[in-house]
């Protein structure tokens, strides 16, 4: 029966937290389903709030004030730029930090359970321990898909300023030449160029939008770029020669980091090699020996 209780806990934690990841997604899409219908369809009665909106928001709200209690040194503006980082701008950094509260209660009540019925005396210490790991789950998870969208617009980006190399030599300006590349290439990096594209059309200046799209990446060599371009653009300098060094450099800099991992892989290999390998051989080339020599001394 505890078990059942817990599952039902950890299950109702995990609709809480897509609950929170797709709010305000839905949210944006029921604002241009009402444009985009303005005036087509008849004005409905008074209805009454959904269940996300009687509920969900005003728990998120409450347990985020618990949660800035207990950690006074989180921030919702650094929370909000690790969302940015890891790509997901649907997700509210209020949601983000309920849902480790959420998380923490969860798994705290989780380990409580299981470990209750067996060692009573120490159940406490279990449901702390599995709290901390659901505190600390949300942050680990967010923490690598930073780096992952981090590493994967360093490694789309001497591509994309090859491709932006071509245009501008070719004749286009910097925002037609990005237009470009969101047309022919995909990924973390061209989202991170609609972005800023979308900025500069709605009147941003070039240079504040390329520092947001530095600053939303995360990645010291798009931050890098980013501060080439500035210093060319107030400068007067060619635009399509900065854009070679660049990819160039880039390249240079992925080769090196290839390299690198290169000579780390055999080192990291050697614990798996010891711990798991070795002993496998060892069995198959001594096991028939040992098994000889218990014949013959019958032991």
């Amino acid at each position: 029966m505890l078990l059942i209780v817990a599952v039902a806990t950890v299950g109702l934690a995990a609709y809480y937290l897509a609950e929170l990841a797709t709010a305000p997604m839905r949210t944006r899409r029921n604002l241009v389903h009402r444009a985009a219908n303005y005036g087509r369809e008849k004005v409905a009665g008074k209805e009454l709030p959904k269940f996300r909106e009687r509920v969900m928001a005003p728990l998120t709200t409450q347990v985020a004030k618990v949660m800035f209690k207990v950690n006074p040194k989180a921030s919702t503006e650094t929370v909000a730029r690790k969302l940015m980082a890891a790509g997901m701008r649907n997700a509210s950094p209020n949601g983000f930090i309920a849902s480790q509260g959420i998380f923490a209660l969860a798994m705290g009540f989780v380990g409580l359970v299981l470990f209750g019925a067996a060692k009573p005396a120490m159940a406490p210490l279990f449901a702390l321990g599995m709290g901390v790991l659901g505190f600390m789950a949300p942050g680990f998870v967010l923490n690598s898909k930073v780096r992952s969208r981090s590493a994967a617009v360093a490694a789309e980006l001497p591509d994309a300023l090859d491709l932006l190399s071509v245009s501008v030599e070719a004749g286009l300006g910097f925002d037609g030449a990005v237009q470009k590349l969101t047309e022919h290439m995909k990924g973390p990096l061209i989202e991170e160029f609609e972005l800023a594209l979308g900025e500069m059309r709605i009147g941003e200046s070039r240079v504040e939008a390329l520092k947001k799209m530095a600053d939303r990446s995360a990645s010291q060599e798009m931050s890098s770029f980013v501060r080439a371009i500035i210093q060319a653009d107030q400068l007067g300098i060619s635009l399509g020669r900065i854009l070679r060094i660049q990819a160039g450099d880039t390249r240079l800099k992925r080769q090196l980091l290839a390299e690198e991992k290169a000579m780390k892989a055999p080192i990291k290999m050697l614990f798996p090699t010891v711990a798991f390998i070795f002993p496998a051989m060892f069995i198959v080339i001594l096991g028939p020996a040992f098994l000889n020599l218990s014949k013959i001394f019958k032991f």
